[in-house]
């Protein structure tokens, strides 16, 4: 259950993703609502792809250490307390 829990997080995170071009050409992303989540690279989907890796290792974070996670829209994440 939690793995889809996640996943459906981690879907409707990345759909809230904002790119834009930097004065060097590389794309940067982040995720409004989520302090700290972001990534720098070349190629928009290289920027993509390491925003969502990014996104996942914060969640596990998250979840290891027993912090308060945003929702994304109606989705939500239990954190147990520590």
């Amino acid at each position: 259950m939690m793995n889809f829990m996640l996943s459906r997080y981690i879907h409707e995170a990345m759909l809230r993703a904002r790119y834009k071009v930097l004065a060097d050409k590389t794309y940067f992303g982040e995720i409004p609502g989520v302090p700290g989540v972001w990534a720098n690279e070349r190629a928009l989907d290289q920027c993509r792809e390491v925003l969502r890796e990014v996104l996942e290792e914060w969640l596990i974070l998250k979840i290891r250490d027993h912090e308060k996670i945003p929702k994304m829209g109606r989705i939500g994440l239990p954190v147990k307390a520590a």
